[in-house]
């Protein structure tokens, strides 16, 4: 028992300070350090004078134009950037974004009536880099935080495999790497860094694109069917469709007030 008890306040004292290069498997003496190579989250995201800027980034889905071609399409754009692996092994499985059925995306929209098209239909589903995101607040290394933009990041290197994040997540958005994701990965992007085991990871809005001057890759993989856009902006393109159509947010019951909506 005291062992435990000594185990426990090594590595609350570790996360208190900081100490982004030990994993929480490092700190208990099971398994070795965990620290991402390649850049930085500053590095990665630093602006450039062409870079897409906005108040609050956020993400319409028109529902209405979605294929399982299309939402294929969108996340084989995303994961081949963004170096994400193919394990055969669903436990294993890396999700930035991926395709869902209506009744798991929207659990509390159920309906007896819903219409035959909802129920068929592929939902692609991804972080909803909340206004008020969870798991900023519950991680103890800042490994996760928020820009002023919105857009809730991972900085790879201060993670230290907690998966406090993971539990405060309502969404299911991130993913553990329970293996070293680098051998299953088909065709490696070297502008974005790869991870390595002991970290999670998730969908970061392409904030690395916008600092380039680009959309992210799934809304130009999407044929029309993602609208990316500044929340906070009135005339922006966004805020048109969200006057004009009705559109629904996953779990927004929950106070974490998700920055992507689904017109349906």
């Amino acid at each position: 028992m005291e062992n435990n008890r000594r185990s426990f306040l090594k590595f609350a004292g570790i996360s208190a300070v900081g100490l982004s290069s030990l994993s929480l498997l490092d700190v208990f003496g099971t398994g070795k350090a965990v620290a991402s190579t390649g850049q930085s989250a500053e590095g990665i995201y630093k602006n450039e004078d062409n870079a897409l800027t906005a108040q609050r980034w956020g993400m319409v889905v028109d529902t209405r134009k979605l294929t399982e071609e299309i939402c294929s399409d969108m996340e084989k754009a995303c994961h081949q950037i963004h170096n994400v692996p193919e394990f055969e092994e669903k436990r294993h499985e890396i999700k930035w974004i991926w395709e869902t059925e209506y009744k798991h995306a929207f659990p509390e929209k159920q309906d007896e009536f819903l219409t035959e098209r909802l129920k068929e239909l592929p939902i692609p589903v991804f972080c909803n880099h909340c206004a008020n995101p969870p798991c900023v607040q519950a991680c103890p290394t800042q490994a996760t935080f928020q820009r002023k933009d919105g857009i809730v990041l991972m900085d790879f290197h201060r993670c230290i495999g907690c998966r406090f994040c993971m539990a405060a997540c309502p969404y299911g958005s991130r993913s553990f790497n329970f293996r070293d994701p680098r051998p299953a990965i088909k065709d490696e992007n070297p502008k974005f860094p790869t991870r390595m085991k002991g970290v999670v990871e998730k969908c970061n809005f392409c904030a690395e694109r916008l600092a380039v001057g680009q959309a992210p890759a799934c809304v130009e993989a999407s044929e029309g069917a993602l609208i990316f856009g500044d929340l906070a902006n009135p005339d922006s393109e966004v805020r048109a469709l969200l006057k004009e159509n009705y559109a629904i947010r996953r779990k927004q019951n929950l106070g974490s007030n998700p920055s992507v909506y689904y017109l349906v």
